[in-house]
This record gives structure tokens, sequence and C-alpha cells, in this order.
């Protein structure tokens, strides 16, 4: 088997059905590659209704909801892929991204993650690749601060950077990211499921820079993302009382930073 591709799902059926459509209508020819579906709790029958449309798909199904890093681990760890495609159910591969991808990683043994250009439904490009973030910076992100340090936050989110050539980068969004499986059992196996949702991504990117592996980002591969900030809903002064994404989202950002405040990664691009 040459490539795993890992969707988790969670009450999302419409958009991981189109998400397999979309990896069975592009070029994979000569590629050997299984799709993986983890179910994470959903409740509503969504992963099954997958599964039986697609019925080649490998499914599973976890009793509780483990999170974007947990359920994509699960993935992981029934992959029998030499490399492995993490890619949420609302990312829509075009028709050359993952082969374009899955080559360009083979093309270096130094290469750890290649992640592709994001855009959203209006074609607008997403910020794939980022610089990693300061304490401050989910602040700037969140709040009216980042107008007022409008160049710390454009500086965050690469906006320096004509997202036009092939780069190494700090770190690269979750939401479509291929990595080597050895890589992942040299990081520990994974994500680190400590982050139940976001900084997982981060996290990880940061770990496989210190394994002494690169992270590039491949405007070459285009892929749509149909994202919605769920943290980011509502009044900034409002979201950690009403909004349990954007609690998630604090303490999160609160454990990185705890883990990594000591720990230097150097990353040259």
């Amino acid at each position: 088997m040459d490539l795993s591709i890992i969707i988790v799902n969670y009450k999302t059926k419409k958009k991981a059905l189109n998400c397999i459509k979309a990896i069975k209508a592009s070029h994979l020819t000569g590629i050997a590659y299984e799709i993986i579906l983890v179910d994470n709790a959903s409740g509503d029958g969504s992963g099954e209704a997958v599964k039986e449309i697609y019925d080649d798909v490998v499914f599973i199904k976890s009793e509780k909801n483990l999170g974007m890093g947990g359920g994509n681990n699960v993935g992981i760890a029934a992959a029998r892929g030499g490399i492995v495609l993490i890619l949420n159910p609302d990312a829509y591969v075009s028709y050359e991204a993952i082969i374009k991808m899955y080559f360009h990683i083979l093309s270096d043994r130094k290469i750890g993650v290649v992640a592709p250009k994001l855009l959203g439904p209006d074609k607008k490009i997403q910020p794939t690749c980022l610089r990693f973030p300061k304490f401050y910076t989910p602040l700037l992100r969140r709040t009216f601060l980042g107008r007022i340090f409008r160049q710390k936050h454009d500086d965050f989110l690469m906006v320096d950077f004509d997202h036009k050539n092939i780069r190494a980068v700090d770190w690269v969004q979750g939401s479509c990211l291929m990595i080597r499986k050895e890589v992942l059992e040299k990081i520990g196996g994974g994500f680190d499921e400590g982050f139940f949702m976001y900084f997982e991504d981060t996290d990880l990117c940061r770990r496989v820079w210190r394994t002494g592996y690169k992270v590039i980002y491949d405007p070459d591969a285009v892929v749509i993302h149909d994202h919605g900030r769920a943290s980011a809903e509502g009044k900034w002064y409002l979201a950690p009382f009403l909004n349990r994404m954007a609690r998630i989202h604090i303490r999160s950002w609160a454990r990185y930073f705890w883990k990594w405040r000591k720990i230097k990664t150097a990353v040259k691009n």
C-alpha cells in the first residue's frame, strides 16, 4: 500500500461524501491507496451512511469523540500506506492535488510533510502555511488587537509571501497535509491527543522539524476548503462564556505554549 487517506467524520455526512467523491475523481493512477473513515462518535449514523455508499472505504467507529488529533491517530494506527494524507471532510482535492503532493514528498528523503494551497469556495487563498505563533498571536486573531497590531498579525499569516512558490514553512494547517509514516513513528505515532482541537497541527509540524525533517508548502497542489471558524463565532468578549469551541481553543493555546515554553525550533526557510 502506497498511500493511506484518513478522514475524520463528526456529523458531516454530506461533506464527507463530497470529500470521498473528489478523491475518487482525482488522478491517482499507479498509486495503491486506501481511504480510512474514522467516525468520531457522531451518534447520528452519518459515518455508517458514508460507509454504506462507499463500501470500499475502511470504516472505523470510535465510541467517543476523540477530537481532531485523536480521531486521526485512530486512522494512523490502522493505515497500511508508507505515506499518510490527513484530510478534513470539508476539504475537496482538485484532480492532481494528491498525486502532486505524493511525488513531491517522495522526491526528497528530508521532506516530512507536504501541504497544498488551500482555497475557499470563493477561490480566495486561505492561510495554509503560517509562522509559529507568539504567545500573543491568538489575541491578535480573536480580538480588535489584530487591527491595531496589523503587522504582527500579518506576519503570522505570512501575508508577505505571495503563496505562488514552493518553500519550507514553519507549520501548515491540518485540514490537508501529507506526511511520511516513518516520520509519524519518529515523533511518537501521530498527533498529541492533549489537544482536543486547535494547535495539534502546529505542534505536529514543530515536532517534525525537531526530528530533522522539513515541512513544505506546495502551491501546485490545490484543495478547496469549505471551512468555518467555529471558535470565532459571536462577539470575541463573549465567546469564552458562550462558545464551547472558543474555550477549547483557549485551552489548546495555553497547553501549546506551556509545552514549548523552553524549547526553540530552528526552521530554515
